[in-house]
């Protein structure tokens, strides 16, 4: 499946929080994400990211194993995932540095997650703030298969509308890079 998602920049999170509300019940829930890749950092080369997330939620904790292929839309960065949720996630953390990846970057998102169904699609909104990037920020995704893209695309833009999220919004930005810079200063 494929993650068509765009993210943006949000400059009235209370506003943008509130018609949030006015469609689903939200959860909060802090993500702990860890980036793996070889020494050589060949996935980021071929654009792909392998991460180990740990979802800490109000009633439960999970884990979740993720693989994102290179991306199949430029414009949104949309890329194939996959995902499976893991009993133990240091066992995985610890078969991945075996296997010679190595982590390298680990950092908190602090998110309100929205389930809903709008343009005949099940969308998931997340309110996102990093503690060491400047900023709210809005992701909306639906999963789809590759040839549906750039119609998911095309809905999302219409939701992300409705929520006060204009085009001039639009970010490619990534936390990583964010939390990179950040540390780096």
């Amino acid at each position: 499946m494929i993650e068509a998602e765009l993210k943006a920049r949000v400059h009235a999170p209370e506003e943008v929080l509130r018609r949030l509300d006015g469609l689903a019940v939200g959860r909060t829930e802090v993500y702990k994400d860890t980036y793996y890749d070889d020494p050589e950092g060949s996935l980021d080369r071929r654009d792909q990211e392998l991460r180990i997330r740990t979802v800490h939620g109000p009633d439960d904790t999970c884990s979740i194993l993720t693989f994102k292929d290179a991306k199949v839309d430029e414009a949104s960065g949309s890329k194939p995932e996959h995902e499976t949720h893991v009993t133990d996630p240091e066992a995985v953390h610890a078969m991945l540095r075996g296997m010679g990846y190595v982590p390298v970057i680990a950092f908190e998102k602090r998110c309100r997650n929205y389930e809903f169904e709008a343009r005949g699609r099940q969308m998931l909104a997340t309110l996102v703030r990093v503690p060491e990037v400047d900023g709210t920020f809005l992701e909306l995704e639906t999963l789809v298969e590759e040839h549906e893209v750039q119609g998911a695309l095309e809905d999302v833009r219409a939701v992300l509308l409705q929520l006060g999220i204009g085009a001039e919004d639009l970010t490619r930005e990534r936390y990583t890079d964010g939390v990179r810079a950040h540390r780096a200063a």
